[in-house]
């Protein structure tokens, strides 16, 4: 009950930065800062999805307000926050580590209408999930398979619009994965995750999802518009050939380049050159 009440306490002083629309991002985000301090700190599952409520109250109201793409949060470790180079669309993104449940994936969506009529928002959740993403299909908002995404570019194919993404994925204990994926809007203004683009070999896959430990790093970013370059990734010993919790980087890259409609995976590419 005490945390609750110190909840709503929170949630009522932050209603009182937000003014005809504006939010005072300045005063907000320490309050979130503290909030996201004690999801992580504290261990109760009740506690934390109580807390993480108020972090999504807080968070939703941002999101509907008239300066959303012209500020942001600043020093909030556990929340993602990117926007396109073409300041149309905003993505913001966290999670929900739980002990006895399935942790959950959170995420906003703005978008902002190009015939001028303001931003529609998309909210989205998912539950962690150990199996991987699937790469042969396309994800509606409502199938959304849930990542913390950290970059997004846009890009153009015969005059559409698509936003290429980059995530990354807890929802296993055991394996970290780390995803390009491609964003589109269907002429009803719903959300499409996937397109058939990135082909290695004689295969092409709606997204590319690499897994590896839990406990590695994995380097994936954009190296220019029509480039992204990524480790190569290896069995830590012959034996545990495919056991995708024992993968990791060797030191050398991988990337995606496009070309005439598709992302074409190159190996071991010198990842100085952007080209």
């Amino acid at each position: 009950m005490r945390n609750r009440i110190i909840c709503l306490l929170i949630i009522g002083s932050v209603s009182t930065n937000i003014i005809s629309g504006q939010i005072a991002t300045n005063n907000v985000s320490p309050v979130l800062g503290k909030l996201f301090n004690r999801l992580v700190n504290n261990y109760s599952d009740n506690d934390r999805i109580r807390i993480n409520d108020s972090i999504d109250i807080i968070i939703g109201d941002y999101v509907k307000s008239d300066s959303i793409f012209n500020s942001s949060f600043k020093n909030l470790r556990y929340l993602g926050q990117i926007t396109s180079s073409d300041s149309l669309l905003k993505i913001i993104t966290w999670n929900l580590v739980l002990s006895s449940n399935p942790g959950r994936y959170f995420s906003y969506l703005i978008s902002k209408q190009e015939n001028g009529k303001g931003n529609r928002i998309y909210k989205l959740t998912s539950a962690y999930r150990e199996a991987p993403v699937k790469t042969d299909t396309i994800y509606s908002e409502k199938e959304w398979y849930g990542a913390l995404y950290y970059e997004i570019r846009p890009f153009y194919v015969k005059n559409k619009k698509y936003w290429i993404l980059l995530g990354i994925d807890y929802g296993n204990p055991d394996i970290s994965r780390k995803i390009i994926d491609v964003l589109s809007f269907n002429p009803e203004g719903s959300l499409i995750f996937g397109k058939k683009w990135f082909a290695s070999g004689d295969m092409v896959k709606y997204r590319e999802v690499f897994e590896y430990a839990s406990n590695g790093m994995m380097s994936l970013r954009f190296s220019s518009d029509s480039s992204i370059v990524f480790d190569h990734l290896v069995p830590f010993l012959p034996s545990q050939q495919n056991d995708r919790q024992y993968y990791g980087p060797d030191y050398s890259y991988d990337a995606y380049f496009y070309k005439d409609g598709i992302w074409r995976l190159n190996i071991n590419v010198d990842a100085r050159n952007k080209e």
